[in-house]
Formats: C-alpha cells, structure tokens, sequence
C-alpha cells in the first residue's frame, strides 16, 4: 500500500479479515522484535489505520474501507489540500463521504466560521480539533464499509440545506459514463448534495479515471471543478475541459 513500510503493509494485510492480531504473532511472522512491531503498530495508529488493544491491535475501520485509506496517500493529501483552499471563511459547504473528500477536513484548519454538512463520519476528528468549523451530521442508517450515513432520512435532511460548494469524491470515473459508485445510497447522497449547491468539486485520484462502478452518480459534465493529480493524461485532462469541467492536476 503506498505510503507504507514494507513490515506497515504487512501487518494491515494480516488484518483484512477484521480480527484481532497479536503482537507476538505479527513478531514470530515478520521474524523482528517484539519493540520493532509495536513502533510499528504505534505508527499505524498515529496514522488513524488502527486502534491498538491489550498485547496487539484492530483495524479502526471496516476491510474495504481500510484497503481505500492506505492507498495512494500523498495523492489524496495534495488533493484535498487543493480542495480545502478554495473555501473561504463564512463559507456553508457540503462534503460527500470518501476517503479523499474526507481529508478536506484536515486542511480546513484556520478558516474561519465554516458550516459543513455531511454524511461522513471520517469527518469526526476534525470537527473535534477545529473550533471553527461547525459539522452538522445528515442522519441516516450508518454503513461501515463507506464510514457513511445514507437513506431516506439522509436525503431529507440535505434537502434542508443550501450551501456555496459541495465536494465529492467518486469509486471511477469516464467520459462517457460520468462518476460511478458501487453503492447506490452513495449515488443518492451525491447527486443531492450537488443539487444543493452552487458548485460542485470532484476531489480524485488518477487511479479512478477508467473505472467504472455499478450505479451511475453524475455525468462528468456536471461537475463544476475536477481536482485530481497529475497522473491524470494530457490527452484526457482536454477532453474533460471540453466537456465544460476546470481540471486542477495537484
């Protein structure tokens, strides 16, 4: 998994089945010390990918959701930077549940009065360290696999709001089929949420850009700003400027 260490990404792949691993175990398995594996363990929990217990560790979020928060993380960080730094203080936003959306949070730091609505738990810390930033949370039935609120009940509430921008990730994304998920609650909130607003932000990696998932979100030409990286092809960033998107490569 990128941005990990070798023995990091081992021990997360040993975790995939939800269960709690020991320290000796990762230890004999990895044939290092006891030490060794807890400093890895403590860098895996600083980096929100775990929750340490007594003599091992768990993981702090569903399987899926794990194997999308520890791939192509420097992407994600340059991304979602980028996206935070077009809010400004004062600004009402939306922000969808993903993993790239979620970082925005992080970046929000320093703006001043700023309301977000979201179905994202991922957003929780941040609300926590950010006196600034107000979070209003849409309710809903919570799915572990997305660190999402969805439903009708989610929908109701969005449809309560009108704010500046929305920011959204996407599972894939063409140009033909627009944005596509492989949860059609996800689909739903999405394209709420980009109806409430007057702007809608594509926050995704590159990686994304072929894939095409189960339930269609949006077409491209919908979305307002494309942020991505610079992965993303020459070739490919014009065809979607042609559709009408401002493309940022970060």
């Amino acid at each position: 998994m990128n941005g990990l260490s070798k023995r990091e990404d081992f021990i997360l792949e040993q975790m995939k089945d939800g269960e709690d691993i020991s320290v000796s175990q990762l230890s004999k398995s990895l044939g290092v010390s006891v030490v060794t594996i807890r400093t890895d363990l403590k860098s895996l929990e600083e980096k929100g990918l775990i929750i340490r217990t007594h003599g091992g560790a768990v993981p702090a979020f569903h399987p899926d959701l794990l194997e999308r928060k520890s791939s192509r993380n420097a992407e994600k960080e340059r991304i979602a930077k980028a996206a935070a730094a077009l809010v400004k203080d004062g600004d009402r936003i939306m922000i969808t549940n993903g993993t790239t959306s979620a970082l925005v949070g992080r970046y929000l730091l320093g703006r001043r009065d700023v309301q977000v609505v979201t179905n994202s738990t991922l957003l929780l810390p941040y609300a926590r360290i950010n006196p600034n930033m107000s979070i209003t949370f849409v309710g809903g039935e919570f799915r572990p696999s997305a660190e999402a609120l969805v439903g009708p009940e989610a929908i109701h509430r969005i449809d309560q709001f009108h704010v500046s921008m929305t920011i959204t990730g996407t599972d894939g994304f063409t140009l033909e089929h627009g944005l596509t998920t492989h949860l059609v609650e996800s689909a739903e909130i999405v394209r709420k949420m980009c109806e409430q607003s007057d702007t809608s932000v594509l926050v995704v990696d590159s990686s994304k850009f072929g894939n095409k998932g189960f339930v269609k979100i949006l077409p491209l030409e919908d979305i307002d700003i494309l942020i991505t990286d610079t992965g993303l092809d020459d070739e490919i960033t014009r065809s979607i400027e042609d559709a009408g998107v401002e493309v940022h490569r970060v």
